[in-house]
């Protein structure tokens, strides 16, 4: 192949120059790592990347691959064919037509062409190197004689009279290639240090890159999500202002209401009292004794121990503790909505061990839910297994941090889900979870919905708005708190206790489905 076709070959098509370290892409095109890092960066923004030679596109950025035989190519050839335009060093001898030079005499002090280089007298004593304008620097300051060797004491090129009458005799010498190639054995030690560390910041770069791009698209969703929270603890703000001043004119509302019953009943009993008067003055036997409603004005204490109890109640009514009450559960609720949406990371991956399944249920592939099937399952016989209860645990347990999962109970109506330790019993009245003290639930059957905890059952005070709820489980804080995932989300109880054993996840359903929803498997 003639030297200008190679040189076509070698040519990056970005900067249109021979190939500084090239790399390749998968398409198998090769660029300087400069260009097509320049060309990448500005595609970054258009979100897509190609090939600027075959338009090949790829959906992130491609991962740059040194193409070490190619640069080895590039370096062999441009040490055969070095740029004499570009020396800028031209002919000694030829005066009337400048002519680049190849060689230059360091003994003559002259630049040769091709012509005149062959012409030249080739004893020992003609000193040739490549073309170039400083002659006096390859000459020892000292002797002006040709540096031709290299002091590996002192690290600096010397001549032939600084080894033998020099401040160099006796010093270890070596001939100048000899040396030179050792330098360069070293430089490419380095050089290949350098570049994997360049390929190793590289991919530093690209890793930051690609994290940045998560983060903002979290940062989008949290920022939607933060939103919507302060839009509804703004309402909650408003309704709860609401309630408080409520409370607080109702206070005097009260009263005045309490005021006005008596003020009727004192007017009763003046109108009693004139009638009694009437009675007491009269002078007729028959008419006192045949007034038909004698024992109504009699009793005159009817409703006095309510009077009086209102009263005393009135009387010391602590209103700024009703006050105090008021804010303080309504903002120890709006604290709790702020815990639910300060969650980071997603639910936690809950899959169902089918080793604890009672028989009767059937899991899904998944393991994600779990039905009530009107044929034995004839899973495997172990230690774990529910006997009686149509019940099964998650395979994870959580023995600290704070974590949470949801449930999609829209599949059945009557079902409990929550949290119980793997000692809990699994045959018997006490395998049922909540009804032990091992276990936490929150329950449906039919249209009543409780929490349950060592067979104390609290009513809840509404139903459900949506079909799926929320177990969330802080470990070391030991607190359980169950939400209703309606918009906006809505906390239904807590328990809290101090935990000492793990927990898992369990469910119980009579009939119908129970789904876990979201989660990832970790690898």
């Amino acid at each position: 192949m003639a030297s200008g076709d190679l040189r076509a070959e070698l040519e990056c098509s970005v900067c249109l120059n021979i190939y500084t370290d090239p790399v390749m892409l998968r398409c198998g095109h090769n660029f300087c790592r400069v260009c097509i890092d320049r060309v990448l960066d500005t595609q970054g923004g258009s979100g897509g990347y190609s090939c600027p030679e075959c338009r090949e596109k790829f959906p992130d950025r491609p991962a740059l691959h040194r193409n070490i035989t190619l640069r080895n190519i590039v370096e062999n050839f441009l040490s055969a064919q070095p740029d004499r335009e570009e020396s800028g060093v031209f002919c000694t001898y030829c005066v009337d037509s400048p002519i680049p030079a190849v060689r230059s005499c360091l003994h003559c002090e002259v630049s040769l062409c091709d012509k005149h280089l062959r012409v030249h007298k080739k004893s020992s004593e003609h000193v040739l190197c490549d073309p170039t304008l400083s002659m006096e620097s390859r000459k020892c300051s000292v002797h002006k004689e040709v540096l031709k060797y290299f002091c590996t004491e002192d690290d600096i090129c010397i001549c032939v009279s600084c080894c033998m009458i020099g401040g160099h005799k006796g010093h270890k010498m070596e001939s100048l290639d000899e040396a030179f190639e050792k330098k360069k054995e070293t430089l490419r030690n380095v050089l290949q240090k350098l570049l994997t560390k360049r390929e190793e910041t590289e991919e530093r770069v690209q890793s930051l890159q690609e994290h940045r791009r998560k983060v903002e698209e979290e940062a989008a969703g949290d920022t939607e999500r933060v939103t919507a929270l302060f839009i509804d603890l703004r309402r909650r703000l408003e309704d709860l202002e609401k309630r408080v001043l409520r409370e607080i004119s109702g206070r005097a509302e009260r009263i005045s209401i309490s005021i006005r019953d008596l003020e009727i009943k004192k007017e009763e009993l003046s109108r009693k009292l004139r009638h009694i008067e009437e009675l007491c003055n009269m002078t007729d036997p028959l008419t006192v004794l045949q007034e038909s409603d004698t024992g109504d004005l009699c009793d005159t204490e009817d409703g006095d121990n309510e009077d009086r109890e209102r009263h005393e109640e009135l009387l010391h009514d602590g209103g700024g503790l009703d006050v105090a009450g008021v804010l303080h559960t309504g903002l120890s609720d709006m604290i709790t909505e702020v815990n639910v949406y300060s969650y980071i990371q997603g639910p936690a991956d809950i899959l169902l061990d089918g080793n604890t399944a009672q028989n009767d249920l059937q899991i899904s592939d998944d393991r994600k839910t779990v039905s009530r099937s009107d044929r034995n399952q004839n899973h495997p016989k172990t230690p774990e297994k529910f006997q009686n209860y149509y019940q099964v645990l998650s395979s994870r347990s959580f023995s600290s941090g704070r974590h949470y999962w949801d449930v999609d109970v829209g599949g059945s109506d009557i079902w409990r889900v929550g949290m119980c330790y793997p000692s809990i019993e699994r045959r018997g009245l006490e395998s049922l979870i909540g009804s032990n003290k091992k276990s936490w639930g929150l329950d449906r059957d039919g249209n009543q919905y409780l929490v349950i905890h060592d067979s104390n059952k609290i009513l809840l005070p509404t139903n459900l708005s949506s079909n799926k709820v929320r177990i969330d489980l802080d470990y070391e804080v030991g607190r359980i708190s169950f939400y209703d995932l309606c918009d906006p989300i809505r906390h239904l109880h807590t328990f809290t206790t101090t935990f000492t054993e793990p927990l898992h996840a369990g469910i119980r359903v009579w009939r119908g489905c129970i789904k876990i929803c979201g989660g990832k498997r970790e690898m």
